[in-house]
Order: structure tokens, then C-alpha cells, then sequence
């Protein structure tokens, strides 16, 4: 029997515009979509916003941009997990460098 591939039509779409899986999240700071990355889609070094710390290769994080953006390069930020969902009650790390 072949395998069926199609999303059924009652299956939710991604969100973002076809940028991929995301999932929509709101707060103090407004609405966000995130991305959860594994450590194995994780190959470049990028600065978290939240703790001024890199995120090396290998390390899964999140990514997340303005809900009403649609995953532009300028708006997105990736963040450690732990920093992404106590932003709240922190806000972003001055830059030392």
C-alpha cells in the first residue's frame, strides 16, 4: 500500500509563512514565533541576546522573531533555551565586546 505524504486538510500548517515549524508564543514582549533547533541542525556559532554568551555548533537552541515579521535574517535572534524562557524576567545583556 502506498505511503500517503499529504498533509490531511484538518492538520495544522506552519506557522511564519512557510519558513518552516514554528510555534506561535505570546508575552510581556510581545508575539513570537519560535524554532526549536537540535544540536545536530546547529552548525554555526551565533550570540545569544539574552545571556551575551555564543551558542556553539552542536548546541540546540531556539530561535524566534516578531510574529508579524516572516522570518527575515535581520529580525531573527537565537537564543539558549534556559535564556529564551526567562527573558521576562530579565532583559537582553549588554555587550561587553
Amino acid at each position: 500500500m502506498p505511503r500517503r505524504n499529504s498533509p490531511k486538510p484538518d492538520e495544522p500548517r506552519p506557522l511564519g509563512g512557510g519558513v518552516g515549524w514554528a510555534r506561535a508564543e505570546s508575552g510581556p514582549d510581545g508575539d513570537w514565533l519560535v524554532r526549536a533547533i537540535s544540536g545536530a541542525q546547529a552548525q554555526k556559532t551565533y550570540r545569544c541576546p539574552g545571556c551575551d554568551h555564543e551558542i556553539r555548533p552542536g548546541v540546540a537552541h531556539v530561535v524566534a522573531w516578531p510574529a508579524q515579521e516572516t522570518g527575515s535574517v535581520e529580525e531573527r535572534r537565537h537564543w539558549h533555551q534556559a535564556c529564551w524562557s526567562t527573558r521576562g524576567r530579565r532583559g537582553p545583556a549588554a555587550r561587553r565586546w
